[in-house]
């Protein structure tokens, strides 16, 4: 039986560029290189994470500028057009985001770096979609003749780990972003990666993040990188490394199971380092102690999911950042079955996520998802009534 590679690599402590570089370039010749990926002339798509400006540079938010700048430079060397593309999440300004990590200064330096919301789209068909039927994507993510998911290592509100699969969200419109979430956002993002075939992933595993991820999590010291053609397997590696069972990762074992590519340890070859040797456990959303909930009810059905628990604590600590925690008081959310205690006013009531009971999805608050995103549950808190 043939098996997916992922390579692990070391990185130096607070790498320079050139230290970036010479890992990316080892974890990715491991990995089997880029000669069969990049073909002479061909437009390769560099997709980091940039899904929102971030406390800091070092915040391990985003993907470092270094780990694509390498990406980029190999791809010319193999007489390709690398281009490094990104569409931040919904209404974030990608530019301001590629100013703060330092993708402006690779424009200088000569490389192509595009905001993709500036760019024109397109809407396609998506074959087989389980919840995709078709989508609204970008003309340039279309025309390029090879993909590379270029994520950073970290936690999730909503999915408990944000990797190479995930990062396919980026590209498509705001209005698709959100349109995922209300949909299924698990299906919808295998659906994307079904539709768009990534040719190889390289996790930026330098400064990862755990805890309140995907953007205000606590910085990570990993040192990593890692790499490999397929994204399942990279994804199911990385979780380990971060200490998760890949099997118990709702995304990774769906995309599996959709025929994505291998998850079980004896479909994936490890080479570099061994998963062992490098393993973290990483903090759980749910474990982060800064999400304070005094005077708001929080319910939970037995049944309800950790896209919609964590969606909820993670939209609290958004109010908490922006300064309108104090409208949550008094609130009752629930999700899945869970009902509000009898005398409950419905103006108070959110219910949260699609597996609410009927009667509950008809009050003023009700937020549509699977998960919904989380800018729709503050709005829905907030909303005046």
């Amino acid at each position: 039986m043939k098996r997916s590679t992922v390579a692990i690599v070391r990185t130096p402590a607070r790498p320079s560029p050139e230290e970036v570089n010479a890992a990316v370039r080892q974890a990715v010749e491991l990995a089997g290189g880029l000669g069969g990926v990049v073909s002479k002339g061909a437009l390769v798509l560099i997709k980091p994470n940039l899904v929102a400006v971030p406390p800091s540079p070092e915040a391990g938010a985003c993907t470092r500028a270094s780990v694509c700048k390498a990406l980029a430079d190999m791809v010319m060397e193999l007489g390709g057009r690398p281009v490094i593309a990104e569409s931040s999440a919904r209404g974030i300004d990608t530019e301001q985001v590629m100013e703060v990590m330092g993708y402006s200064r690779l424009r200088q330096e000569g490389c192509e770096v595009v905001d993709l919301k500036r760019t024109q789209t397109v809407k396609v068909l998506v074959p087989d979609g389980a919840v995709l039927k078709e989508v609204t994507t970008f003309e340039l993510a279309l025309q390029a003749q090879a993909i590379l998911s270029v994520p950073v290592m970290k936690t999730h509100d909503q999915t408990d780990v944000s990797l190479s699969l995930k990062n396919l969200k980026g590209l498509v419109t705001d209005a698709e972003k959100r349109r995922i979430h209300q949909v299924g956002i698990f299906e919808g993002v295998c659906d994307l990666n079904a539709l768009f075939r990534p040719a190889f992933a390289v996790v930026d595993g330098i400064t990862a993040q755990e805890g309140l991820g995907p953007v205000y999590g606590l910085p990570v010291e990993m040192n990593l990188i890692l790499a490999g053609r397929d994204l399942v397997a990279v994804d199911a590696v990385t979780s380990a490394v971060m200490g998760f069972d890949p099997q118990e990762v709702r995304l990774i074992r769906m995309a599996a199971a959709r025929g994505l590519g291998a998850l079980s340890a004896e479909e994936i070859q490890v080479l570099g380092e061994r998963v062992e040797d490098v393993r973290r456990r990483f903090l759980r959303m749910e474990e982060d102690e800064r999400v304070q909930l005094r005077d708001i009810q929080v319910l939970h059905a037995e049944g309800s999911c950790t896209g919609c628990r964590n969606g909820v604590l993670s939209s609290l600590f958004d109010m908490i950042r922006a300064g309108t925690i104090e409208r949550a008081r008094g609130m009752c959310i629930v999700t899945g079955g869970a009902l509000p205690p009898s005398g409950t006013p419905e103006d108070r009531v959110v219910p949260v996520g699609v597996c609410c009971p009927e009667e509950l999805k008809a009050l003023a608050r009700y937020v549509k998802g699977c998960p919904p995103n989380n800018v729709d549950i503050v709005e829905a808190i907030l909303r005046a009534l």
